[in-house]
């Protein structure tokens, strides 16, 4: 039998579509971190500022050390193929609908027993009423209610609205009524927020609410104890739903902190293994000091602090700062001060620090700090020479250089970096031991070429780092990275060949 072109192209056709039918979906699971709930953010259209509470809610979950999360900015793409690595959904979304396909993808998601956490504002969404845009905006059209989406969710806002949704925001408590329940295990049975207090919310009968907060009619409520918290099964499935959380702010306080993650691993895996406070332990977190003085630097250098993981700062004057005993206060020493000498003892003191074992990050200038004192040259691995010394000229520095700055070795600091480019100010004459292992160098003329080493001092763990002058490099990822991580190993919470 002979076939034409045409007819050939159409069973070539076939032929393709039948192998795309019959190849398996690719396992996505290993490509996951081992261990964690794997959790995938919805989000990309809300009337409220998704664009600030999609990361930090990324960030609340990364942080608690229990989940691998990836976000979605349009969910409008999803498929069954699309959501099935994941062990939880979270809803940051309010916004038109997504369509038959995604629609359905994540309703057989939940009902096959994937889990679904709805945050604040999402409440709102596939409600049937105005579809909202940026700043509560009306976009000018309503669609169509999802039914099946408040099925899952167990309650919303219907066809007839409340005149207003919320009471204006306020400091409110939050009552926990149903401590049985996993998420709230352990908690205290009251906590406080600044917050929108939504009301007027219908609830399906099944819903089981698990935190009610006060809607106090001097404030606009309606006098009712408004549902806050609730749980639900759909199908095999979980789902877990706070209206708490309009802003950053609002997110930061510890009773959302706690009941996101722990609904959000409830969710995900029907138990909860994280603790009941929202914050680390204070037994457990780092306790950072920080000391400046001596040289001027821009206040953006606290930013390279704030918000991050694994610690906690706390900030002294050098001229304060060794004035009593430090060692039993804290647990790392970042140095960013230049200062020209200490009294006897204050140096007792930063010396008692160190040779006990607890962590020392110099930052930059401070290289230059007790010219005059051997033990901190020593400490430090370096010098920086104010002055000429004998046959040696005094350092020289230059600002605003372009650097491109190479890992020298494999190390938890630097581990999978790769090349960073950055402006800073360079170094050069400086004095450096030869005993110092270098972690960072670059070419630059300007510079010495190692701009981040590791001290061969034997009592404790120590690190200079280099860079840091301005804004410039404070707000480079790499760098803030870079100090984070110097941070947790010289207190010796890095794992080797880890850069997490």
């Amino acid at each position: 039998m002979t076939l034409t072109l045409g007819k050939r192209l159409l069973v070539l056709l076939a032929l393709s579509l039948s192998l795309t039918v019959l190849t398996p979906a690719a396992d996505l699971t290993p490509f996951f971190q081992s261990g964690k709930v794997r959790a995938l953010i919805l989000s990309g259209r809300n009337n409220h500022n998704w664009r600030a509470t999609t990361p930090f809610l990324r960030e609340l979950l990364v942080n608690s050390g229990r989940f691998d999360v990836r976000v979605c900015e349009e969910p409008m793409g999803l498929t069954t193929e699309s959501v099935k690595p994941y062990q939880v959904l979270v809803l940051d979304y309010c916004g038109p609908r997504w369509g038959e396909t995604a629609e359905k993808a994540v309703a057989d998601f939940v009902r096959s027993g994937g889990g679904l956490v709805v945050v604040h504002g999402a409440i709102y969404t596939f409600s049937g009423l105005d579809v909202l845009g940026d700043g509560h905006k009306p976009m000018g059209f309503k669609e169509p209610a999802w039914p099946e989406f408040l099925q899952m969710v167990g309650g919303g806002w219907r066809e007839t609205p409340p005149k207003r949704f919320h009471a204006p925001h306020h400091l409110f408590q939050v009552k926990l009524v149903n401590r049985s329940q996993a998420i709230l295990g352990g908690m205290k049975e009251v906590f406080t927020v600044a917050d929108e207090l939504y009301h007027q919310i219908q609830l399906l009968p099944d819903t089981k609410v698990i935190a009610t907060a006060y809607d106090d009619p001097e404030n606009g409520g309606t006098g009712q104890n408004e549902p806050m918290l609730w749980v639900r099964e759909y199908g095999k499935g979980r789902v877990f739903a706070t209206v708490l959380g309009h802003e950053v702010p609002a997110m930061r306080e510890e009773g959302f902190r706690a009941t996101f993650t722990r609904g959000t691993e409830w969710a995900g895996t029907g138990q909860v293994t994280l603790p009941p406070s929202g914050a680390p332990s204070a037994s457990t977190e780092l306790r950072v000091l920080l000391v400046t003085g001596g040289h001027d630097y821009e206040a953006s250098f606290y930013s390279v602090f704030e918000q991050q993981s694994g610690f906690r700062w706390a900030h002294a004057t050098n001229a304060e700062a060794f004035k009593k005993s430090i060692k039993d206060d804290f647990d790392v020493l970042v140095l960013y001060d230049m200062t020209a000498d200490l009294d006897d003892k204050c140096k007792g003191n930063l010396q008692a620090f160190v040779e006990s074992g607890k962590g020392l990050l110099v930052l930059h200038h401070a290289i230059a700090s007790y010219q005059n004192w051997p033990w901190y040259e020593k400490t430090v691995g370096g010098r920086y020479l104010l002055k000429p010394e004998g046959d040696k000229p005094a350092s020289t520095y230059r600002h605003d250089e372009e650097l491109a700055v190479l890992a020298t070795t494999s190390h938890p600091i630097t581990a999978g970096l790769g090349a960073i480019h950055i402006w800073d100010e360079t170094y050069k004459g400086m004095a450096i031991s030869p005993d110092s292992k270098v972690l960072l160098k670059t070419n630059n003329p300007t510079s010495d070429g190692p701009v981040a080493w590791i001290s061969s001092y034997p009592k404790s763990r120590v690190v200079y780092i280099q860079l840091g002058h301005d804004g410039l490099a404070f707000r480079h990822p790499s760098y803030r990275e870079i100090v984070r991580r110097a941070i947790l190993w010289v207190a010796g919470k890095l794992e080797p060949n880890s850069g997490s």
